[in-house]
């Protein structure tokens, strides 16, 4: 293996690069767009008052690790031949540019300062929280209308932890112009934006009680290859796939093209009972609709994107559809996800 400043990972086949592992790639922060990021975020925190600056390194995904007063940053943000890497085998980058990026460091920020002045264990911090101890779930489930939590990032993720809450609101609180005073206006959210300011107004002069942190999982101790790390991480984002359907989908219906007078196609079949299955899974699995028809909009464009129709009567069909979307909510109610993770 040649030395990592001799490895230009943008001269190398797709196959080459997918068997190194992630300790050989020649990567670090300095010197690439995320530099200028890193910088952007500890000017803000200046701007604030604020002393203490997190110090960031790369990892295999955005997280501060429990209790540590560090960043890290997912190594395919590094290197574009990475970031190209990443879209192909995820289909988005999370944190792929200037503006998604600096959300997540002001998130990740306000994890750092929580854990340098161990802010999670005052007493006003947990009343107006909730309690850090709280048992982290794989997957939890929101309340979209909810006004007590702030929206920074997506999928409502002050929700998740009350750790989670207090980051997303140190990060609006953090974001330079949010006006976040008007923009909560009226929000139970708003008295935790105040408390925020309140703390980072008494402790910002401070040495932080934690000084250093441990980097955990970061890239020089990652000795999977890129090939197994994209294995187990598409698995574990399946359901996120166009394709996480598809199988399923095909036992129900057929690819087949069928003259028109056979009967409906399969996305016709899922828009003419659509209220009825709607109704019907809400009602016995106790879901709320909005999921199910989420849920229902997507394996709806997945059918029409794979022209699925009816083999048989349309009775027998929707019942093996019925089951198959009641089966999906059933395993989302009790485990947050669509899909069983083994």
């Amino acid at each position: 293996m040649k030395e990592k400043k001799l490895l230009d990972l943008s001269t190398i086949s797709e196959e080459e690069l997918l068997n190194l592992k992630i300790c050989e790639l020649p990567l670090k922060i300095e010197g690439t767009w995320l530099q200028s990021c890193v910088g952007e975020l500890y000017q803000e925190l200046e701007r604030k008052g604020i002393k203490f600056k997190p110090p960031c390194y790369l990892a295999d995904e955005w997280l501060t690790p429990d209790g540590e007063p560090v960043i890290g940053i997912p190594f395919f943000l590094a290197h574009p031949t990475l970031m190209k890497l990443e879209k192909k085998m995820m289909l988005d980058v999370e944190g792929g540019t200037k503006g998604w990026c600096m959300k997540l460091l002001r998130h990740e920020s306000g994890h750092a300062i929580n854990y340098a002045y161990r802010l999670y264990r005052r007493r006003k911090w947990q009343k107006i929280f909730g309690k850090f101890s709280k048992a982290y779930l794989d997957t939890y489930r929101f309340r979209p209308y909810s006004k007590s939590f702030v929206r920074h990032l997506e999928d409502y993720y002050a929700q998740y932890h009350p750790d989670e809450d207090f980051a997303e609101t140190f990060a609006v609180w953090l974001t330079p112009d949010s006006n976040w005073r008007e923009t909560y206006k009226g929000w139970k959210a708003l008295e935790k934006l105040n408390y925020v300011e309140e703390l980072i107004e008494e402790i910002k002069e401070n040495p932080p009680l934690v000084r250093r942190g441990r980097k955990y999982w970061h890239i020089n101790s990652l000795r999977v290859t890129l090939k197994n790390y994209y294995k187990k991480k598409r698995l574990y984002y399946a359901e996120y796939f166009p394709d996480f359907h598809d199988v399923n989908l095909k036992k129900i219906f057929t690819e087949k093209s069928l003259p028109s007078q056979e009967g409906l196609s399969a996305k016709d079949l899922i828009k003419k009972y659509r209220k009825q299955i709607l109704s019907n899974v809400s009602e016995w699995t106790g879901e709320k609709k909005y999921v199910i028809a989420d849920l229902l909009d997507t394996i709806e464009k997945r059918c029409k994107s794979l022209n699925l129709n009816i083999v048989e009567s349309e009775s027998s069909a929707l019942l093996k559809f019925s089951t198959y979307i009641t089966t999906l909510i059933m395993n989302y109610r009790y485990t947050g996800r669509f899909q069983k993770i083994k």
